[in-house]
């Protein structure tokens, strides 16, 4: 009897050691995913700017093809009032669902793929300075790579370009600039401001 009692509290203790594990693995998966959220919103932000991209580029367009030169200023004005109007409507309906999907959406993956301890070192590394000094400079460095690639594959893109928006005219049976060749294309009105 007395070992019978010895093997249910050994049991008993197990069950509640692996609940206080599973619990600790939970609490862990909410606060890196806690730490994650300026990550989820600024996705949200990419997915709404993504959104209204197209009809910024073809407003852009028609402006520059379409609208009498004194009236494009004020159209572009007007055009960047409504997608910043836009974007003000949309993004926080997208972040607050992004925010409230991610737990969801993301916890079966984190439990699957990481052990408690290895929780804990990516919490420990997220939250440590030299992670924040990466996270800091990694928009610098694709900013800079971006800068030097566009720069460098300028002179081979643009006529590309250039021929694509005539080829895609003539696709669609609209006036291109004949001999001279389609104008290149602006760059689309102002984005909304990051927020």
């Amino acid at each position: 009897m007395k070992k019978f009692k010895l093997a249910l509290l050994t049991v008993a203790l197990a069950g509640s050691s692996m609940a206080a594990m599973a619990q600790d693995k939970a609490a862990l998966i909410k606060q890196f995913i806690d730490v994650q959220r300026p990550g989820i919103e600024s996705l949200a932000r990419g997915l709404v700017e993504q959104s209204s991209a197209p009809i910024a580029q073809a407003g852009s367009q028609y402006l520059q093809t379409q609208v009498p030169e004194a009236k494009r200023e004020s159209a572009a004005k007007a055009a960047d009032a409504e997608l910043k109007k836009y974007f003000d409507d949309a993004y926080p309906i997208v972040r607050d669902k992004a925010v409230q999907l991610a737990p969801g959406a993301l916890t079966p993956l984190l439990e699957q793929n990481f052990s408690e301890d290895e929780l804990k070192q990516l919490l420990a590394w997220i939250n440590s300075p030299l992670s924040k000094k990466y996270q800091d400079l990694n928009p610098k460095m694709q900013t800079a790579l971006t800068e030097k690639l566009v720069s460098d594959t300028r002179a081979t893109i643009e006529p590309k370009m250039r021929a694509l928006d005539e080829n895609v005219a003539k696709a669609l049976g609209a006036p291109t600039g004949g001999s001279q060749g389609a104008a290149p294309a602006k760059a689309p009105a102002k984005a909304p401001a990051k927020k």
